[in-house]
């Protein structure tokens, strides 16, 4: 029994070892710290920094745990979204002297710990004002030495705790886009190195924090015209232009300058929006009349007076107009009024008062937002365009307009009646859906669905015969501008 207890004592030694040295092993291989990953060729690595140089993009297999990194003499010169998103413990991140043009939007994207970002001595035009956004722990900021010329507005707004900034170096326009700037400067807590302007030569080496604000003159406006009217008044050419901005004016041809020269302003407080214009002669004199499409003007008729137009009355102010068409029937001329906030207005010419005075109103659509008219036989007839609902043809009784017939529509801002030769046509545009041509049936005295025309937006058609030619211009708000020819086929040959 004792040799057997002793053998048995000697294998259970044995295995104790063994589980012990098995034991150790795994203890071994468990305490066995992952595999660094290599550091780039182009770089200088420690266990938290990396210091590269001729890099030609950003590295993508640094250590998760640098936090300093520092990029010189780079050879790529875009900066993309995300670059440096790997590197999420990031606090120090020097881009200085190398030949960057570009950062994107999100460039810095993941870096929520950076606190110090250097990007000095490149060749950086401009910058998005995304650039720096995500950057909440930043608190040292230098952009010196590239070639800024303007810096978009609230480009800092995203840096919350930013406390030092260097615009050193740049050639900042000091034009009207860097108001914001001179403003965030006089109250920002952020200590900023002087800056000084670049141009214009007025401002020039003038340090920017010290730029008085009234002397930008930012409130500009670009001309937008709406509408030009051509007049032959006294055997000379005179065109009214109707701009949306930058005012509206009246032109003269001077046939020995071969220009057209400015002669006068149309009052801008009595017509603020134009949106339409329409010139007309009632018993030998020439008027123009211009719809206003604002809240505070008034569509407003001008009269010609020996050496210039003049105010001759205010028409229906405070309605928001978006057309005029003047209509001479029966001896009475009349002005038809059309507005987005109320039905069309009539108008009718007082000899006596030589003024329009208000007749009623084309109950039947409450909202056009423009009219035309044509003849056909003895008849007159108005066309309605609405922007949402049914498009109108009406029909004049001699007291009143009578609905002939109801086009659907919808984003139609166009509508015009046009005659090539014997046949009429009638063209309805939209903003949603092809352009309708539609042909006057004398027999149904209706129009009746013609063809269809693929004009982006029409604002407009205008009808020219040209030679042979019969022309239909299509002008479009988001397309080209597109022309039609009218061909007649004869199916019987």
């Amino acid at each position: 029994m004792a040799g057997l207890r002793a053998r048995l004592g000697s294998g259970l030694g044995l295995l104790a070892l063994s589980t012990l040295g098995l034991c150790l092993m795994l203890q071994v291989g468990a305490k066995r710290p992952p595999k660094t990953p290599p550091c780039p060729p182009s770089c200088s690595c420690t266990r938290d920094t990396a210091f590269c140089v001729d890099s030609k993009a950003v590295p993508r297999n640094l250590p998760s745990e640098v936090i300093s990194l520092t990029l010189v003499n780079a050879a790529f010169s875009e900066i993309h979204d995300g670059a440096f998103s790997h590197l999420p413990l990031l606090q120090f991140l020097l881009l200085n002297s190398n030949k960057f043009t570009l950062i994107g939007d999100n460039a810095f994207t993941g870096l929520s710990h950076l606190q110090y970002l250097f990007i000095e001595n490149n060749d950086i035009w401009a910058l998005s004002k995304f650039t720096f956004r995500g950057l909440k722990s930043l608190t040292h900021l230098s952009l010196a030495n590239n070639n800024l010329q303007t810096l978009p507005r609230d480009i800092f707004r995203p840096l919350d705790i930013l406390s030092d900034l260097d615009l050193r170096g740049n050639s900042l326009n000091c034009d009207c886009k860097v108001k914001w700037l001179v403003e965030w400067l006089a109250h920002t807590n952020t200590t900023v190195a002087p800056i000084y302007c670049a141009s214009p030569p007025r401002f020039q080496e003038h340090k920017v924090q010290d730029l008085p604000l009234r002397e930008f003159d930012c409130i500009t406006t670009a001309p937008s015209a709406v509408h030009c009217k051509p007049m032959v008044v006294d055997s000379q050419l005179y065109v009214v232009v109707a701009q949306l901005f930058g005012g509206s004016y009246i032109y003269h041809w001077d046939p020995n300058t071969t220009r057209f020269t400015k002669l006068q302003d149309i009052d801008p407080q009595r017509v603020r929006k134009p949106n339409d214009l329409e010139a007309f002669r009632i018993d030998g004199d020439w008027y123009f009349a211009v719809a206003d499409s604002s809240k505070a003007g008034a569509t407003s008729l001008y009269r010609w007076h020996q050496n210039g137009f003049y105010s001759q009355q205010a028409l229906h102010a405070w309605h928001r107009d978006t057309d005029l068409e003047f209509v001479d029937g029966e001896g009475k001329p009349r002005l038809i009024v059309s507005s987005s906030s109320q039905a069309p207005i009539i108008y009718q010419w007082s000899r006596t008062q030589k003024q329009f005075v208000a007749q009623g109103e084309v109950t039947q659509v409450p909202d056009a937002q423009a009219v035309k008219h044509f003849r056909a036989g003895r008849d007159s007839y108005l066309c309605l365009s609405r922007y949402i609902g049914d498009s109108k043809i009406l029909r004049w009784e001699g007291t009143r307009f009578s609905e002939v017939q109801a086009l659907p529509s919808r984003g139609s801002l166009a509508l015009q009646p046009f005659l090539v030769g014997g046949r009429r046509y009638l063209a309805l545009g939209s903003d949603f859906s092809f352009t309708q041509i539609y042909q006057w049936d004398e027999g149904r005295q209706k129009f009746v669905r013609f063809q269809e025309l693929a004009v982006q937006a029409p604002r407009a058609f205008c009808y020219m015969p040209a030679g042979d030619a019969q022309l239909l211009l299509a002008p479009s708000f988001k397309g080209q501008t597109l022309v039609y020819r009218h061909v007649v086929v004869d199916l019987s040959a």
